[in-house]
């Protein structure tokens, strides 16, 4: 794997970890998981959506330890491309982890 694949990885784990969130919440909302209590978090919805969010995290980190490039700036490239992801994920993820809720019809 060249470089340049490396060094896009971390935005393409969050492209697929943004994705499978919110297809997730679609699926929680349309399933009713946010009326299953689950103890210690709240709901059926919010367990599943934290999982896959501390998952996809997680996935980032071995990616950035696991593509590190120690040479020159295609190293910093390889390696930041990996932080990117993993601060993308975190922050644009946050607010659905944090305030996940799922409105009747309107």
């Amino acid at each position: 794997m060249g470089w340049l694949a490396r060094a896009l990885l971390g935005p393409l784990i969050w492209a697929a970890l943004f994705s499978a969130v919110y297809a997730l919440h679609g699926v929680g909302c349309a399933q009713g998981w946010s009326a299953r209590p689950v103890p210690l978090i709240g709901d059926l919805q919010r367990l599943v959506l934290v999982t896959l969010w501390l998952a996809g995290l997680a996935v980032h980190l071995a990616q950035i330890t696991l593509t590190a490039v120690p040479q020159g700036v295609t190293g910093r490239i390889v390696t930041a491309g990996g932080w990117i992801g993993f601060v993308s994920s975190g922050v644009t993820l946050m607010p659905v982890i944090a305030t996940s809720t799922c409105l009747g019809p309107l």
